[in-house]
């Protein structure tokens, strides 16, 4: 029998009895097999049985939301691709709310990075689905998807090639653009990421949550948090009432606007630097062990 993983020094619990747990999924929520363990799986339901809401808040979009669309209880929200939409779990993934990176934007930012990272190759991440160019790696590519330049994906008279199917081209330019990722096949990720703030932050939102140099694009002011916030007003909770949860730079505001966050033990530097609190790693259930310690301390079981 091997020892239990040891877990970080215990930190203070928040100081204000939370109403809503905010968490990202990968890395955070998610085993490294992209699984949810039984215990976080009973943690997160006895946090909404004690009247604490749960959102799950990812850069991943709605179609990617299959292990987690069970364990959204009450609202059956979800906050997916770093704050650019809003989608409804209980529905099917239906998107309710769009954020979206305007199209002029997305063009503007092709051009910056073109110039000045030569080699970037890009994606185009629809409210209908993704499309990228033909150099874009093999990361988790759709048969679906169309495959053209990103200044022709993004063109407001896109045309689909002859041959495709679903019916899907006329309508495509007419589909918000969720996000645009970019990738680099020999930057380092964090210096690309900010070679891109540098060349173009003042079109649009920059930020990563992939261990390669894969850079996630949403619209001027979009993230995580202004999104969880706007949750969060509606329902009527302050950022004190909030507990984040988080591991890579696309957390860094949500996990600075709550009133309490937790980084994880595999967090990135910029994450851990950010953040006060900590707790065990994603593999060892980090999230469900402040879940359980905070119901502990306000009487429920957990």
């Amino acid at each position: 029998m091997t020892d239990a993983p040891a877990t970080p020094p215990r930190a203070p619990g928040p100081a204000v009895a939370p109403r809503l747990i905010a968490t990202d999924l990968d890395g955070t929520l998610l085993h490294d097999d992209k699984t949810v363990s039984d215990r976080t799986i009973a943690a997160l339901a006895a946090a909404e049985r004690a009247g604490i809401e749960v959102f799950f808040v990812t850069g991943r979009p709605a179609r990617w939301m299959g292990p987690v669309s069970d364990h959204v209880h009450g609202h059956g929200l979800a906050i997916c691709a770093n704050g650019a939409a809003v989608v409804d779990l209980h529905r099917g993934g239906r998107i309710v709310e769009v954020n979206p990176l305007e199209r002029t934007a997305a063009l503007q930012v092709v051009d910056a990075l073109r110039s000045a990272a030569p080699g970037t190759s890009f994606a185009v991440e629809r409210t209908s689905g993704i499309h990228y160019e033909p150099q874009y790696p093999p990361l988790l590519l759709d048969p679906t998807a169309f495959v053209a330049p990103a200044e022709k994906l993004l063109a407001e008279d896109f045309v689909a090639p002859l041959g495709t199917t679903d019916g899907a081209a006329p309508d495509f330019p007419d589909q918000p653009v969720i996000k645009l990722l970019a990738h680099h096949p020999e930057l380092e990720p964090d210096t690309f990421l900010a070679l891109a703030r540098k060349a173009a932050g003042d079109l649009a939102s920059f930020t990563r949550s992939s261990p390669t140099a894969l850079l996630e694009i949403s619209g001027s002011g979009v993230s995580k948090a202004g999104t969880l916030a706007h949750c969060c007003a509606e329902r009527g909770i302050t950022p004190d009432e909030v507990v984040a949860f988080g591991d890579m730079p696309n957390d860094i505001e949500m996990l600075s606007w709550a009133g309490t966050s937790y980084a994880m033990a595999n967090a990135h530097p910029e994450v851990l630097a950010a953040t006060t609190h900590r707790t065990a790693s994603n593999n060892d259930d980090g999230v469900a062990i402040v879940i359980e310690e905070i119901l502990q301390e306000r009487g429920h079981r957990p």
